[in-house]
Order: structure tokens, then C-alpha cells, then sequence
């Protein structure tokens, strides 16, 4: 692989965001071709299916400002400086639904846009769920919908599950 690597010559920050930061490279193609890469910086994620003793999936419902609407999501969120994949996911689903993970187990993991994108996606399944809020910024709009797995295909069939990590952490976890 590292035969079709390309090299860097220059790399210049354009843009320095509370989210992302952006930058341009100028690199060099294995051909010799000099051409540029815009490159937006975030740092990894995690993506958390919680099935509650019900065998309910938990879709979180939340206003997506960038599309201008409300979407039906997994849990989701970025993992803290300092914080493993599995703190951010047990983190983030107490933020998002309210409950707290007996058991975590981590599935695999996607690149969410790797054309231009750096972030990574570690997929979680969250079972024995116990109460256990945790407030956070941003957290107070969203909408906990339980669903039942024979309804997922459906869901994503009508577009109302319409998000990549949503519909990848389903087929990762064969749902």
C-alpha cells in the first residue's frame, strides 16, 4: 500500500473551527503529478446501538442544523482529549438517552467521509442499559425513540433514517 502513498510538500491550515480545522495540502502523486488535498480535521468519534431489555433500539431524534432538519440517529459523539473510545461511548449514550451501559462491546469501525475527511467512527452494541443521566451541552432537544429491530429496514427504505453512521452501524451490527 504504501506504494501508492503520496507525498506531502506543503500543508497550510485555512480555517480553525470549535469542530474542525481545515487544511490544504500540496502533495505529489505516485505518478509525479503535484496536485492539492483539502483535508477537514475532526478528531474520532463514537457510534453506540443500545438495545434496552425490551430488545428496543434506542434512535435518538435531534435537529441537524447543516441539513436543516430533524434526523432519527444512533447515538453519537466525539471522543474527549484524554478519554478511550469506550469512556466517550458510555459518556456520550448517558448524555443522549439517559442510560448507562452493564455491557459495551465494541464491533469495528468506519472512516466517515475518508475522501476528505480524517474522522473515525468506533462502533458500539450497549446492553443491559440502567438509568443513569448525565447532562451535557446541546442534549436538551433531543428525542429518544425506541425501535423495534424488524422496523430498521423499513425505517431506512422511507428515508427516515437517512444518516451514513446510523445505516453503517446497522450493517455492521446486522440488524
Amino acid at each position: 500500500m504504501t506504494a501508492n502513498k503520496e507525498r506531502v510538500l506543503d500543508s497550510q491550515h485555512v480555517y480553525r473551527g470549535r469542530a474542525i480545522h481545515v487544511r490544504v495540502d500540496s502533495v505529489v502523486k505516485p505518478s509525479g503529478i503535484e496536485t492539492t488535498r483539502e483535508v477537514v480535521e475532526h478528531v474520532d468519534c463514537v457510534v453506540i446501538l443500545p438495545i434496552d431489555s425490551q430488545g428496543n433500539i434506542l434512535l435518538v431524534r435531534q435537529f441537524r442544523h447543516a441539513v436543516d432538519k430533524e434526523l432519527l440517529e444512533l447515538p453519537a459523539g466525539s471522543i474527549d482529549p484524554g478519554e478511550t473510545p469506550e469512556e466517550a461511548a458510555t459518556r456520550e449514550l448517558r448524555e443522549e438517552t439517559g442510560f448507562k451501559p452493564g455491557k459495551l462491546d465494541e464491533l469495528g469501525g468506519f472512516y466517515a467521509a475518508p475522501g476528505y475527511c480524517m474522522e473515525y467512527l468506533h462502533f458500539f452494541r450497549a446492553t443491559q442499559l440502567e438509568k443513569s443521566p448525565l447532562t451535557a451541552e446541546d442534549t436538551d432537544e433531543i428525542e429518544v425513540v425506541p425501535v423495534s429491530p424488524t422496523d430498521v429496514p423499513g425505517l431506512i427504505t422511507s428515508g427516515q433514517i437517512c444518516d451514513a453512521k446510523t445505516i453503517a452501524g446497522f450493517r455492521i451490527a446486522s440488524v
